[in-house]
């Protein structure tokens, strides 16, 4: 299956406008995304918010088997959350920690995970273990496996980190777990819509999503995949009365799907836009859309190995659509404000977001462009002659 990218482009509104290379950041959404969010709001101006969910109802229902096909799971194991900092809060502060339990990690972690294990850490005796990378810059499998011992708790890693191509070898680590009974939570932040993600391959237990990224559905969406299997017997954190049922004065019984993670009061138009999102990935299809994502990145790397001055930091056996670099002794905040005003988008990531990564390489920061279906190859020749022009 291939992709028509005339399409594509055509039914993306924002590709008229800018050059966009922040996918990692915020995707352009597609017209269908838009016009279906805008649509629920404008209904509920019209006719009243509780009515508009009412009339909505089986759109908000088909958000969970779209997002379900998306991942390879089952319908009952999605939450909609609001972002995946939050899909993954959820699930992360809802385990008992104990002084002695161990969380497992890797070295390119992101930072608001991180700040979590350090605060767990801090108030129940538990201890971070951060596993360290192996030649390719990614998790060494053989590490993690001598590091998980009987008092692990815990393995949680980034699928693809913000700061880099890096892809970590997501399914090895499941089997890891699995095979130590350890629970593995996965942030995916940036691989689901970028690459296929099967939760029943990888193994994980848990799985944070946000819509906005390679998605490409509205800000302020979200999911968390519970798997039924060994998550059912963990109760929330936070319980509300959609999550739980007050059944008598003194007791309360706690849903039994993955929607015991949610709370009754949610952005509707938000769900119905991601939704969409996900029926549009689905009829895509995974595969063509990573083999397309791939392509782009290798020609943009390839296009920024020649300019003089710049050094590729990318790592990882396999890189994905997120391409970062350094430019030598420029500003890379000053850098992407000139590219900006030439209407091209790109971002900077700092040690703020991957102290342990970027600091342990001796990086400041670094520029970060990040593709997706609808850019062209004229634009990555575009993108590199303006940064040449602009270093």
């Amino acid at each position: 299956m291939t992709l028509d990218l005339a399409r594509l482009r055509a039914e993306t509104p924002g590709c008229a406008h800018v050059l966009h290379l922040n996918a990692a950041g915020s995707a352009l959404p597609s017209r269908r995304t838009l016009d279906a969010t805008l649509n629920h709001l404008k209904l509920e101006a019209e006719i009243g918010g509780y009515e508009a969910a009412a009339k909505a109802h089986d759109e908000l229902e088909g958000f969970y088997p779209a997002v379900a096909k998306l991942i390879g799971a089952q319908a009952d194991e999605v939450a909609f959350v609001e972002n995946a900092t939050r899909a993954w809060d959820l699930a992360f502060y809802s385990l008992d920690f104990k002084p002695g339990d161990r969380i497992l990690t890797c070295v390119s972690e992101y930072s608001s995970n991180y700040i979590s294990y350090l605060q767990v850490a801090k108030k129940t005796g538990a201890e971070i273990v951060v596993v360290p990378d192996d030649n390719y810059g990614q998790i060494d499998l053989g590490a993690l496996e001598r590091a998980i011992d009987k008092r692990t708790k815990l393995v949680s890693v980034s699928h693809v980190p913000t700061q880099g191509g890096l892809v970590q070898p997501a399914e090895a680590i499941g089997k890891i777990a699995n095979d130590a009974g350890v629970l593995y939570l996965l942030d995916a932040c940036q691989s689901v819509g970028q690459l296929p993600v099967d939760v029943r391959k990888i193994g994980c237990d848990f799985l944070s999503m946000t819509g906005r990224k390679y998605l490409r559905g509205p800000r302020g969406t979200g999911f968390l995949y519970a798997k039924r299997a060994t998550t059912s017997h963990i109760e929330p954190l936070l319980l509300d009365n959609h999550a739980a049922k007050w059944t008598d004065d003194n007791a309360y019984t706690v849903r039994d799907d993955a929607r015991r993670f949610e709370n009754w009061e949610r952005y509707f138009a938000g769900v119905i836009g991601l939704k969409v999102a996900a029926d549009q990935a689905n009829e895509l299809g995974m595969e063509p859309i990573w083999a397309r994502l791939r392509e782009l990145a290798d020609g943009l790397r390839a296009r920024l190995s020649t300019v003089k001055g710049v050094t590729l930091t990318d790592l990882g056996k396999v890189k994905g659509a997120i391409v970062t670099f350094a430019v030598d002794g420029k500003d890379h905040n000053e850098l992407k404000a000139r590219l900006r005003a030439q209407a091209i988008n790109v971002t900077v990531s700092t040690q703020f977001s991957s102290r342990l990564d970027l600091k342990g390489r001796g990086l400041r920061d670094v520029m970060r462009a990040s593709v997706h279906v609808y850019n062209t190859e004229d634009e990555l020749d575009r993108f590199a002659a303006a940064l040449e022009a602009a270093i």
